[in-house]
């Protein structure tokens, strides 16, 4: 960008502003009902919380690459209308791999495969199992523990029926013997496990064919709001209006808020299958498809600008040596890392335990709504709560209200019962990322805000749901939704009563703010006359010589 040339923040904050809007809003269109979708595909809960794990993982890692590589060459305009052309086409392509055969979706909105995350002993989700397995077995032969083997594992909880354990016994004698004789278990039995077989490559092909498309997916969403934040902020700080930013981050709850609430109306309006077999979930990537091209000729005129004297990729890197210097930051950082894995496995299976309790995409997509809304309203709160309490002590309340909802999500028994729950989110998740954001501040060098910011970003958002999405699809497989949630519910309140504890022994940081001390008012200059006679730089400069011998502030 040539300095003459004008600059006009206003239209650069709206172009971010429907820029985030619109990505928001797509995303939310798909993202939250993905694995409901991965659910009537037939994926286990194990191979769904891996699924998203990966999405997370490939998230945290491609991000910076991406960013810092299109920084070099100048080509963040391209990367980004790149990225909404493919994840576009992308999503299109999800719809069309065919579930598995072992399932079959019903239009009374459960799901006909014997599933292990029944929470509940509802009557009607336990006949629904009984009757799959029947089906099972009318239409297998004597050796059905062989072919069914994903519905025996998914049925391990279902104690009270007998036929699943009997079925139990028959396959364990059918491994007993094979251990014993593998040869004959090759030679007598290949005619009767040659279906089985091709059941599970089957199953194992959906599984690594949606896989590869959720890469594929992720790999181009990746890098779209870090490049537009990037390129938005970096103008801004040219015109010299970097303290508008923030500004922007407000549209991309609305827009999310618009865009989960809007297809779940819309979605739940329509017919249980569209055409021949195809459910009405494949609007939601329709949806996604969508808003996403649509978003293309407003990316096409975001201000980017290349600031040359930032050209050195260690910003990252700063951030966490920033945050490892400071036991309050790593405290911070420990909760929202925690905190993430939480809420990975709400993300992942809550709809998953609505559906089990009768909801359908109306109850979800209101419900998501009131969560975003809620965050949104925090700011109207944040002068009374910072007046009422510290930063640390926002922080440990954040973390317990999510705690105390996840433990809510364990004992839903309606449609609409999980709506008051996500009005807590005003200080569950609008008060953990204000404390978050001030410890960012308090330990930040000048430059390095954005850096450190972004890496209790990437600990939350990317590296926690990842490990969280596999650690809760291993537990939801073995245990069930509903002690999925008690348990992380329970491991989080007491990190909270831990990290209470930690707070009141770990030294308390302060730094010298001289923007603060320019900007003072006439009234607390006012309050001694030796004050106002003395200059506020000798007076910051005294302050200083003493810290340097205590070694106890941090200056910025």
């Amino acid at each position: 960008m040539r300095r003459n040339k004008q600059i006009n923040v206003s239209r650069a904050l709206a172009l971010a502003g429907a820029f985030n809007f619109l990505i928001s809003a797509a995303k939310a269109c798909l993202l939250p009902f993905f694995t409901l979708y991965l659910r009537h595909l037939g994926l286990t809960p194990t191979e769904t919380g891996f699924v998203m794990g990966t999405k997370h993982a490939i998230t945290l890692a491609w991000s910076p690459i991406a960013g810092l590589l299109s920084k070099h060459y100048n080509k963040r305009r391209v990367l980004v209308n790149s990225c909404l052309v493919v994840s576009a086409t992308a999503a299109i392509v999800i719809p069309v791999i065919p579930p598995a055969d072992v399932h079959k979706i019903r239009c009374n909105n459960s799901i006909s495969l014997v599933n292990p995350t029944q929470s509940s002993t509802d009557g009607k989700q336990m006949s629904a199992s009984l009757t799959s397995l029947g089906n099972f077995k009318s239409a297998s032969s004597s050796n059905v523990s062989m072919e069914v083997p994903i519905a025996l594992k998914e049925a391990k909880n279902n104690t009270s029926v007998p036929k699943i354990e009997a079925i139990k016994k028959r396959k364990s004698n059918v491994r007993l013997e094979g251990n014993v004789d593998k040869q004959s278990k090759l030679t007598g039995n290949t005619d009767n496990n040659s279906d089985s077989l091709k059941e599970m490559d089957n199953h194992h092909q959906l599984f690594f064919l949606i896989l590869i498309a959720v890469s594929v997916l992720t790999a181009a969403l990746a890098p779209l709001e870090w490049t537009a934040d990037d390129g938005l902020f970096e103008y801004l700080d040219f015109a010299d209006a970097a303290d508008r930013y923030s500004n922007s981050k407000t549209w991309s709850l609305i827009g999310g808020a618009f865009g989960v609430c809007g297809s779940g109306v819309f979605v739940s309006q329509l017919s249980c299958l569209l055409a021949a077999e195809t459910p009405r979930s494949v609007v939601h990537f329709v949806c996604f498809s969508i808003i996403t091209l649509g978003t293309v000729p407003i990316a096409s005129f975001l201000p980017f600008y290349l600031n040359k004297k930032r050209t050195k990729p260690d910003g990252l890197v700063k951030g966490l040596q920033l945050v490892r210097g400071s036991v309050r930051a790593v405290l911070c950082a420990t909760t929202i890392l925690l905190v993430g894995i939480v809420i990975s496995t709400v993300e992942n299976f809550l709809l998953w335990e609505m559906q089990d309790n009768g909801s359908n995409e109306l109850h979800m997509g209101l419900s998501l709504a009131l969560g975003l809304i809620s965050q949104v309203s925090f700011p109207l709160f944040v002068v009374k709560v910072s007046k009422i309490l510290s930063s640390g002590r926002v922080l440990v309340l954040g973390a317990t209200i999510v705690s105390v909802q996840c433990l809510y999500f364990s004992f839903l028994w309606g449609p609409w019962a999980v709506l008051p729950a996500q009005i807590l989110n005003t200080l569950s998740f609008g008060g953990l990322w204000w404390a978050v954001q001030v410890q960012c501040d308090d330990i930040a060098t000048p430059g390095t805000e954005r850096s450190v910011a972004r890496v209790y970003s990437a600990l939350s958002l990317d590296l926690g749901r990842a490990l969280g999405s596999v650690i809760g699809g291993a537990v939801v497989q073995k245990f069930g939704i509903a002690w999925m949630f008690r348990g992380a519910a329970l491991g989080l309140i007491m990190w909270c009563f831990v990290l209470a504890l930690l707070q009141v022994k770990a030294p308390r940081q302060r730094r010298i703010n001289y923007s603060r001390l320019l900007a003072a008012d006439a009234s607390e200059a006012s309050e001694s006359e030796s004050e106002q006679e003395r200059d506020w730089l000798d007076k910051a400069i005294e302050d200083d010589q003493s810290n340097n011998n205590s070694g106890r502030r941090i200056y910025h």
